[in-house]
């Protein structure tokens, strides 16, 4: 209940940020007639829907595991992740789309309207605000194991990335005059490029997880090396791995020495779990085969 806790303060804490930050941007993009701003501005509000979808997955995936969810219900902070990938990817398109159309006429001759200076400094704005929330909730991210918050800090981040274009559109636009109002538009176009950047890396780490995707092969290899420290076992094989949320799983069958008794057997299973468990967290669900080596009898 603690993780859970911090996970709603931190995600609170950036959503009061977005709320306050994308009323200021659509009053200053409307005002300041400027396209990049109003882009950064719906990047805003996705970013206040994201932090809706993390309190709410996050208190399923908080669940304990019980008869219909044996394995509990950590695959749904990893589904989070997942839908805050493809919200900033449909941004990403969005932001695409509108700057695409605004260059498109500037192309056939049409004026664009010049963004105003209010434009350019709630940009600057932005971009102090989200890079510290990014900031404070990457950290968190770390100290509570959350794919979901890291996820949604990332999509801090990819904010913060965007009112640095707007700001540079918006500035260039301003200062060098009419003719280059075009570099409005064109900055909300490099913007979402960046932002779908990231919405691709998080989607693909997220449907990973929840496709069963096995662990790195340096953390398996850890794994081995674990089991294999432990007195009179021979060596893992059949080793499956996965994430389930911010936890994770591990399955294995283990060759011992065929002459020890069972319950020293079991002893060593047990060493192995206790081990497994404190390198990858107390929550980590491990399960051991036991196999006599050099045994006709095993398959």
């Amino acid at each position: 209940m603690d993780r859970e806790k911090e996970i709603y303060k931190v995600t609170v804490a950036g959503g009061a940020i977005n709320v306050v930050l994308l009323a200021f941007k659509f009053i200053a993009g409307i005002l300041g007639h400027s396209s990049a701003m109003i882009a950064d501005a719906v990047h805003s509000f996705s970013d206040f829907i994201t932090d809706v979808v993390v309190i709410v997955f996050v208190r399923i995936s908080g669940m304990p595991q019980d008869k219909s969810h044996d394995y509990g219900y950590g695959k749904y902070e990893t589904l989070a992740t997942t839908i805050i990938g493809l919200a900033l990817a449909a941004v990403a398109v969005d932001i695409f789309w509108k700057g695409g159309v605004s260059i498109a006429a500037w192309l056939q001759g049409e004026q664009l309207p010049a963004p105003g200076m209010l434009a350019f400094w709630a940009a600057i704005a932005s971009i102090v605000l989200k890079e510290l929330t990014y900031r404070f909730t990457i950290r968190k991210a770390k100290e509570l194991n959350s794919p979901a918050v890291e996820a949604n800090a990332w999509h801090h981040r990819s904010d913060a990335l965007s009112s640095t274009g707007t700001a540079i559109g918006i500035g260039g636009a301003v200062l060098l005059g009419q003719r280059w109002t075009v570099l409005d538009p064109l900055a909300s176009v490099i913007v979402g490029a960046f932002i779908m950047k990231v919405a691709v890396e998080l989607t693909v780490k997220g449907m990973g997880e929840l496709m069963e995707r096995s662990l790195p092969d340096d953390v398996e290899n850890e794994i081995i090396a674990i089991v294999e420290s432990v007195p009179d076992v021979i060596g893992p094989h059949d080793l499956r791995t996965r994430r389930i949320g911010n936890r994770i799983a591990i399955e294995m069958h283990v060759f011992m020495n065929g002459e020890i008794s069972l319950c020293t057997a079991h002893d060593h299973a047990d060493a192995i779990e206790d081990l497994l468990k404190q390198r990858f967290g107390s929550d980590t669900h491990v399960a051991i085969h036991m196999e006599p080596a050099n045994c006709p009898c095993h398959r």
